[in-house]
């Protein structure tokens, strides 16, 4: 199964560069990793809310093949633990998963149409964090779930 990690948005900012490289070559070790960083319409700063997420939704639909299980990270998603996570990255390999697509939405969120196509909606907390430290908890937690399906030290339960 290979993991994609999608983020509507800039390149890393240094402050989280360095822990999203580490925790990104860590997942290497489990499975295949692979991340996108899709780009902010450049009319975005005339666009009202809505209509930037819009837009960005038609370029996120259309790199989605599909087969491909789509993640949508939703502040209004459901929670899991970390054992729960591990327990859903098993899950969708034992389903013969090709590609799993973890997707974190731009600064107002996902449009309702990546909505309906997401498989799972999933919120990390129900505290609000930056965009980009967002894709570090991603990575961390990703790899945390992967130590978890090995029974490695990582982890402490």
């Amino acid at each position: 199964m290979k993991i994609a990690f999608w983020a509507v948005g800039k390149h890393h900012e240094d402050y989280v560069k360095s822990g999203v490289e580490e925790f990104s070559g860590r997942i290497g070790n489990y499975f295949k990793l692979e991340w996108e960083l899709i780009p902010v319409p450049k009319e975005a700063a005339q666009l009202q809310p809505k209509e930037l997420k819009k837009k960005e939704a038609e370029l996120i639909l259309s790199k989605i093949a599909k087969e491909d299980y789509l993640v949508a990270l939703e502040e209004r998603g459901r929670q899991m633990t970390s054992e729960g996570l591990a327990a859903f990255l098993q899950h969708r390999a034992n389903a013969g998963t090709r590609r799993i697509i973890f997707l974190i939405g731009g600064a107002f969120g996902l449009d309702e149409t990546v909505h309906r196509r997401a498989n799972t909606l999933w919120s990390l907390s129900q505290l609000v964090f930056p965009h980009q430290l967002v894709r570090l908890i991603l990575a961390e937690q990703v790899y945390r779930a992967c130590t978890i399906l090995k029974n490695e030290k990582y982890h402490h339960s």
